[in-house]
Order: C-alpha cells, then sequence, then structure tokens
C-alpha cells in the first residue's frame, strides 16, 4: 500500500508530466530554447526544435486527435446495465467533472443533458446493487468539498442522508483511492463500485486496485463522440480540442506514472 509520501510524490510527477506535455507548454519551452539554440548559431537545431513544439501543438488541436486518444481511454470499460451488475458493499463516487459535466466535448454546455456520478450512482443504489454510497473528494478551491455539492445531489434523488458517508480530505486520485479504503476498512467493507467518468476510469481503477479494494467499474457514458457537421472536421484544428487535450494528457500521464510505481514495487 503506497505510503503518504509515495502518494505525494506520485501525485507531483502525474503534475509535472502532465504540465511538460501540454502542448501550449511545449510550444512555449521549445520557443525558448530555439532562442537559446539561435544565439549559439545553432541555426539548424532551434528551428527543429521551434518546429517539433508547432507541430506538438498542431497534433494536439486536431479533434481527430482527441477522438483516438481519448476514445481508447473511454473504451477501456464496458458500459452495463445495473441488472448485469454484481452485488457490493459500497457505492463509490469520486469528485472532479470532466469538460463542465458537458454529454460531448464537441458539443455546447446545456444542463439539460450534463453527464452527472450522482445519477449514477443514485441509479445503482435504487437497483438494489450496494447499501452505502462513499462520496470522495475535498475541497480544490474555497471551503465547499465536491463531496458536499455531491451529497445535496443525491438528496434531491432521493437518497437517505444515512447511507451517504463523505470522504472530504482527498485532493487527487491516488488519496481518493488511500482515503476510501480507510473508511472501508473502518466499516469492514470490501467491495465498491466505483463511478467516475469514463475517461478517469483507467487512472482510477489502477489507484484503487493498487489499495487491495476490490472495485467493479461503473463509468459514465462517453463523452467524447465526433457529430458530424459541414462545418467541422476532424482533420482541422479546433481550438476546443487544444484545451480538451489537457485532460487527455493528464490521464495518460498518470496512468505511465501509477504504472512504473506499481511494476517497480513489484519487481
Amino acid at each position: 500500500m503506497p505510503t503518504q509520501t509515495t502518494l505525494g510524490q506520485l501525485n507531483m510527477l502525474t503534475q509535472i508530466a502532465n504540465s511538460l506535455l501540454f502542448a501550449p507548454n511545449v510550444l512555449v519551452a521549445a520557443a525558448v530554447i530555439a532562442l537559446v539554440l539561435l544565439l549559439f548559431k545553432r541555426t539548424i537545431t532551434g528551428a527543429m526544435t521551434l518546429a517539433f513544439g508547432l507541430f506538438w501543438v498542431l497534433v494536439w488541436s486536431l479533434p481527430i486527435t482527441t477522438l483516438y486518444a481519448g476514445g481508447w481511454l473511454e473504451k477501456r470499460y464496458a458500459q452495463h446495465q445495473n441488472v448485469e451488475m454484481p452485488l457490493a458493499d459500497a457505492i463509490v463516487v469520486l469528485g472532479g467533472h470532466v469538460q463542465g459535466n458537458r454529454s460531448n466535448w464537441f458539443e455546447p454546455y446545456d444542463r439539460q443533458s450534463v453527464v452527472n456520478r450522482e445519477s449514477r450512482a443514485a441509479s445503482l443504489y435504487f437497483a438494489g446493487r450496494a447499501p452505502l454510497i462513499i462520496l470522495s473528494g475535498g475541497a480544490l478551491e474555497g471551503n465547499i468539498s465536491d463531496t458536499a455539492t455531491m451529497a445535496r445531489s443525491l438528496q434531491k434523488l432521493g437518497i437517505p442522508n444515512d447511507v451517504i458517508i463523505q470522504e472530504t480530505q482527498s485532493q487527487n486520485t491516488l488519496e481518493n483511492a488511500e482515503l476510501t479504503d480507510q473508511t472501508l476498512r473502518s466499516l469492514q467493507k470490501k467491495s465498491i463500485f466505483l463511478v467516475t467518468s469514463a475517461l478517469h476510469m483507467p487512472r482510477a481503477m489502477l489507484a484503487f486496485e493498487s489499495t487491495g479494494i476490490k472495485a467493479w467499474p461503473a463509468p459514465l457514458p462517453p463523452q467524447i463522440r465526433w457529430v458530424q457537421k459541414t462545418n467541422q472536421r476532424t482533420w482541422l484544428p479546433n481550438l476546443h480540442a487544444l484545451l480538451a487535450s489537457r485532460s487527455i494528457i493528464k490521464e495518460y500521464a498518470g496512468l505511465l506514472v501509477y504504472w512504473s510505481e506499481t511494476t517497480f514495487n513489484t519487481n
């Protein structure tokens, strides 16, 4: 089981990798390096460095990149009807919301069609799949945690308050897993449904399984779906695709860091 120090180190490595790979940051770094190389008369090397930065931005600004890179993650775990799911001790809902909960990254935000984690958890509860809901996620900004907001949403959906447990200290996925594991142990519970976005599910499952928790994935529907429009093409640069790439790169960076840590500890 990861120690608190290890959790902090892994989270820091994930954040660093994400920042280093985010396309606008790569371009800025490439431009600075290219300028230094030009000052030292390394014209060709400098030009190649800048060209790489521009190429990296171009790649991640293409909707086709988002569809393949993000779509691959979203399809790692299949969608199942509640009646097809086994029974578990609890339903764990992770805080954090990707792309404003919109049902489709490439569509304008529509409040009526948001992808809601609380609704997914409530449907599992009412289907009798688990008798308890654990909300995991502290306040990243301000004093109101993700769990407080989710708890209110669940209560509005008819979930009794006495079956909702809030874990309000975690600041990232690794801490979600570690602190949820502590909560489950205190309750003598072992198995859970894990509710989060389809994009985040592979990294979340890796984190939770590393604690020894028996977790069944209950992802939300995929959000990265292309709706053909006459004025949009998947191979033309798109600002929204570029900005959204940060979420995708974060997932791959986290998976790489988690996998490296797991492999190192195993060996």
